[in-house]
């Protein structure tokens, strides 16, 4: 992938180079089943947001460029069996947020609060600081709508914890 055709408009003005990630496929996509796609790109035709990319000539998700709003319109149009269209669109990740955060770092900022539309990301108050943000990982539904408005890029997408049931 060359740098130069990926660069978001924030990485720009902010002079940081970007580095390589992960390929976060849209919602219902597993990585197994990413081998039968053919990268038509009609899932990034019918993105309503327009966050479905073809890298590589498959299908991957910039949260810098919006949200997903898990409409499974991207699944729908899709030709090829890469969706598990039995279950409705979901995630295996969900965000999470590194210690860069402005107010874990002594500067009030509620731009992720305020951007979640699940209100999965809460402010806990604390003496002597600004209010820190706290998610909650039950609500979170992995959309990335409180990626892009972060002004230091401290969150990003982080898989879903596996949990031994005891037994």
């Amino acid at each position: 992938m060359d740098p130069r055709t990926s660069i978001s408009r924030r990485t720009f003005l902010t002079g940081r180079v970007p580095t390589a990630s992960l390929r976060i496929l849209p919602p219902g996509m597993a990585e197994n089943m990413l081998a039968a796609c053919t990268g038509c790109g009609a899932c990034a035709e019918a993105c309503p947001t327009e966050i479905i990319g073809l890298v590589e000539g498959k299908p991957s998700l910039d949260f810098q460029a919006g949200e997903c709003l898990l409409c499974g319109d991207c699944a729908s149009v899709c030709p090829e069996p890469v969706f598990d269209r039995a279950v409705p669109p979901a995630f295996a990740h969900v965000v999470a947020i590194a210690e860069a955060c402005l107010a874990r770092n002594g500067v009030s900022c509620m731009s992720c609060r305020d951007a979640c539309p699940q209100t999965a990301i809460a402010l806990r108050p604390r003496i002597g600081g600004p209010f820190l943000p706290q998610l909650d990982k039950t609500a979170c539904t992995g959309c990335g709508a409180c990626i892009a408005p972060c002004p230091v890029q401290a969150i990003s997408v982080s898989p879903m914890a596996l949990e031994i049931a005891d037994g």
